[in-house]
């Protein structure tokens, strides 16, 4: 699959659920994104502000703000921010002391974003154009990243980790919540625009997705929560008959070394 055609794909999807044209990621895929997050933990008080409620889109597969062990003062990066719901989330972690910047490559989602930071009031947020493949960050100026549901839609996914190995501090940590998949994929599903848009189609196998982090020089790997999925039963009919051949939603902690 040609990645700028996947990129491109990608960004028209996004932009049309950024400016209210749908919501959710998985394009009527039930179970992928979005409604794993209120199984993965209770709801607690970071769920009750409304405008972090405004700012949820329903494209999320976990909650990696929760495991990322945030401290005020602490500078955040969260790649693929969206409408910016998890950099909202971390601005309230990190306080004024701290500060919190959101990249993604849809314009339309970083003008919605930070409409929804001007309303909620935060000056610690920042977002910024890009492409998390080649991030707008200088090196070693951020102690914690995350992401949410994010990783799976970039075809070259070792590359994001490089970066975000690049602009980590020393003993700087990730919580990163993705699809991965176990089982072989169908070629039908990994050529499919619309499922690469919907989460499932740029999924890797999880055990893939962790060799990575590593080969990227990462320790202190861990698996902090893991959902497996019920197929969407549109996809398993068309793509998947007699394949063992599944998605899960992971949240991914890592340090990079002192």
């Amino acid at each position: 699959m040609d990645e700028n055609l996947v990129k491109k794909s990608v960004q028209e999807h996004y932009a049309r659920i950024a400016l209210g044209g749908q919501s959710g990621c998985c394009s009527g895929a039930s179970d992928c994104c979005g409604s794993t997050t209120n199984n993965l933990l209770q709801i607690t008080d970071l769920f009750e502000d409304a405008v972090i409620q405004s700012a949820d889109l329903g494209l999320s597969c976990g909650l990696p703000t929760f495991s990322a062990e945030i401290r005020p003062g602490d500078v955040v990066l969260d790649l693929g921010s969206g409408a910016g719901v998890d950099v909202l989330r971390a601005a309230r972690l990190v306080g004024d002391g701290g500060f919190v910047i959101g990249v993604d490559m849809t314009p339309e989602m970083v003008t919605r974003a930070q409409q929804n930071a001007l309303s909620a009031g935060y000056s610690n947020v920042e977002f910024r154009l890009g492409e998390i493949e080649s991030l707008p960050v200088q090196d070693e100026t951020v102690d914690v990243v995350i992401s949410n549901c994010v990783i799976n839609l970039v075809p070259n996914k070792k590359q994001v980790f490089r970066e975000i190995y690049r602009v980590l501090r020393p003993g700087g940590r990730i919580s990163i919540s993705d699809i991965v998949t176990f089982g072989e994929m169908p070629d039908g599903i990994r050529n499919d625009l619309g499922l690469w848009a919907g989460c499932i189609a740029g999924a890797i196998d999880r055990d893939l997705y962790l060799s990575i982090l590593q080969e990227c020089g990462f320790i202190n790997i861990s698996i902090n929560q893991e959902v497996q999925y019920d197929p969407p039963e549109l996809v398993w009919e068309t793509f998947s008959k007699g394949r063992n051949f599944g998605i899960a939603s992971i949240t991914v902690g890592a340090v990079k070394p002192q």
